[in-house]
């Protein structure tokens, strides 16, 4: 038993670490070049600063998908780990729509859409087990930051 839950915990944690690192694989090339032209606001943190930030999110999402994949089996729990992939497949997709095709106004709407998707996952978490939807307040905070982020260079660059 211990054993299959430490299993189904390290694969919670790789699940969206996974998705991270594929994600800023693919876009790695984009942000050390075409990245670097674009107008930023004053307050556009350092490219260092992000690296650091989203595998810490990472890491507390699947801590959460973790919590609540080993919760009783019910349709709340089944709800929550759907919503918990769909906002999950936005996330992956954001960095591409931005960074690899450079659809900045196609990325502030998508990253709006992950916004109000993952106060959904967070409502639905908290009906399973709120500490997994406490865990995900620091991501909905980033994603906040960084919509506030992504409006202001499209602005800054249309």
């Amino acid at each position: 038993m211990i054993v299959k839950k430490i299993t189904a915990f390290i694969i919670c944690l790789l699940i969206p670490l996974a998705v991270g690192a594929l994600s800023g694989y693919l876009t790695y090339g984009e942000t050390q070049t075409w990245f670097a032209t674009l107008n930023k606001p004053s307050f556009n943190p350092p490219n260092k600063v992000f690296g650091p930030v989203w595998t810490s999110l990472y890491m507390l999402m699947g801590i959460s998908l973790f919590l609540v994949w080993n919760s009783p089996r019910n349709w709340p729990r089944q709800k929550a780990l759907i919503i918990f992939f769909v906002q999950l497949f936005l996330n992956f997709w954001w960095s591409l729509i931005f960074f690899s095709f450079h659809l900045l106004f196609i990325a502030v709407a998508e990253i709006l859409v992950l916004w109000l998707m993952i106060i959904y996952m967070i409502i639905c978490f908290r009906r399973v087990k709120p500490v997994a939807a406490w865990l995900n307040v620091p991501y909905l905070l980033w994603v906040s930051f960084a919509s506030v982020l992504s409006i202001s260079i499209w602005y800054l660059n249309r």
